[in-house]
């Protein structure tokens, strides 16, 4: 069972990701899988399931590591941000190879995540 409104994942991004693979996998121990669609590396750790992706960019957007927060409605909370005084940067609707998520920044600019897991 999902525990919305918790941090439920992590992110790297970057426009070299075999170099960040292997960073930090000799750093830390990590197991990467490839995931369909994108560029996109998911973390496992010896505890188990992934909690993590690193995701190659092409150079297509700002490096980042960023934390995601697992909601019930992603287009609920990006309203919230910005009645708060946030910003959205990028909003998806869930496809066959991502669930909705979206990249939001606090009054702050810090970046960070949302997203609806499936089932």
């Amino acid at each position: 069972m999902t525990a919305y409104n918790t941090v439920a994942w992590f992110e790297i991004a970057t426009d070299d990701p075999d170099a960040a693979e292997r960073f930090y996998g000799e750093t830390f121990g990590w197991k990467f899988n490839a995931d369909t669609g994108m560029d996109y590396r998911l973390i496992t750790t010896d505890g188990g399931a992934p909690s993590g992706g690193i995701l190659g960019t092409g150079g297509t957007m700002p490096k980042h590591a960023v934390f995601s927060v697992a909601v019930e409605d992603v287009a609920a909370v990006c309203k919230t941000v910005e009645q708060l005084g946030g910003r959205v940067v990028v909003q998806y609707a869930a496809s066959e190879s991502a669930p909705a998520n979206a990249y939001l920044l606090d009054p702050a600019g810090n970046l960070f995540g949302v997203f609806t897991p499936r089932g």
